[in-house]
């Protein structure tokens, strides 16, 4: 197992609360990852028959075989598991008792939000960040190897390649978790969805627009984009809400929050492809913005990441709120640093005034150095 950063957080929420959940999508290693840290706990999955059809049909009894608590994987799967451990952990009055892991948002979370409030601290678990393969030297060599296969665990600890892999992941995902989501007659249609959604990683969404190239309409389109980042596929980077004088744009943009799925899904099959691939700015921008993510995940905090853009196209790529004030991020792919570079996050500070901080621009050559008043990350050293 590749330790995880998330570790750390996990061992201090179960030290608080007497549930903790473990969500993320599926093989992001959660399950690895809860049964590392507690191995003194009964596991059992959900995803068995025969244990699934005990939990519906006796939950009460279920749950008083674990006598010092388990970790119940997959637990959406019954999810009126979740109003007895109410009652189980309040009577108990022990921390980190049960833990639960789960890889689909909606049936979940509205669970925990209803029978759990207050005593369940969440950690969401995407595949590996860059600092994690970094930290066992298995950071690929090169910046087109990171983008084609992107972090899923199962990449780094199987002889396997990224080009058997993830057809295998996609069919098992469009069989599995859709069905049980929602009710789709044509699997092959929404399978052209998702690939057209990857080809829009890193622009503004246009849920109208993606529906007509796919032959749905636009509610469909929201519907299908909610199963995706129910399933922790995608996500939606709001725009920031505070106006600096200008109009400003209102509409998300869509990410993928694994840059290797995206690369398959837009057909790359070889990282020498990537150099030249018109779509490589955006699988580059994917890959930061989900970095970006799994360092808050991993914390244990929301992903609180924002984009701005006024009406008349000046655009920061990420912007976040810190103590000391607000810090703009600019992406580019380029392997030298170019003069232009600071142009958007220029005229942002103009706007920002003294609540800007120094901006930071990372961009796909190495290195940790200033730049014109920027501070210059290369992609390894984000």
């Amino acid at each position: 197992m590749i330790p995880r950063l998330a570790d750390e957080t996990l061992r201090r929420l179960a030290k608080g609360f007497p549930i903790v959940a473990l969500t993320g999508p599926r093989q992001s290693g959660k399950t690895t990852l809860a049964r590392a840290v507690f191995s003194d706990k009964s596991y059992v999955s959900l995803e068995n028959p025969e244990e699934r059809e005990f939990a519906e049909r006796d939950p009460q009894r279920f749950l008083l075989r674990f006598n010092d608590g388990a970790i119940l994987d997959e637990v959406q799967r019954c999810p009126a598991l979740l109003s007895w451990l109410q009652g189980l952990v309040d009577e108990r009055g022990r921390m980190g008792d049960f833990i639960l892991t789960g890889s689909a948002q909606f049936d979940l979370i509205s669970g925990m939000t209803q029978s759990l409030a207050g005593r369940v601290g969440r950690i969401e678990l995407l595949p590996l960040s860059a600092s994690e393969l970094a930290r066992v030297d298995k950071l690929p060599h090169s910046l087109d190897k990171m983008l084609l296969c992107g972090g899923y665990p199962a990449l780094f600890d199987r002889a396997i390649s990224s080009d058997d892999w993830f057809p295998n992941y996609v069919a098992t995902y469009l069989e599995r978790d859709v069905r049980q989501l929602i009710a789709i007659r044509d699997l092959s249609q929404f399978q052209r969805f998702v690939k057209m959604c990857a080809a829009r990683s890193g622009q503004m969404l246009n849920l109208a627009a993606l529906g007509a190239d796919c032959g749905i309409s636009a509610v469909t389109a929201r519907e299908w984009l909610s199963v995706l980042e129910a399933s922790y596929l995608v996500m939606r980077l709001p725009p920031y809400h505070r106006n600096f004088g200008k109009r400003l744009v209102k509409t998300p943009k869509l990410y993928f929050l694994d840059v290797g799925l995206m690369a398959w899904l837009l057909g790359i099959r070889d990282a020498t492809a990537i150099e030249t691939h018109a779509s490589r700015g955006a699988l580059f921008e994917t890959f930061v913005v989900s970095e970006l993510v799994k360092q808050r995940f991993n914390m244990g905090r929301p992903a609180d990441l924002y984009f701005w853009r006024d009406n008349v196209g000046h655009e920061v790529d990420v912007l976040y709120e810190t103590p000391m004030g607000l810090q703009a991020m600019e992406i580019k792919s380029g392997h030298t640093f170019a003069s232009d570079w600071p142009t958007a996050v220029r005229k942002w500070q103009s706007l920002a005034g003294n609540e800007s901080l120094r901006p930071i621009i990372i961009y796909g050559g190495e290195g940790d150095y200033e730049r014109e008043s920027c501070h210059v990350l290369g992609w390894r050293e984000l």
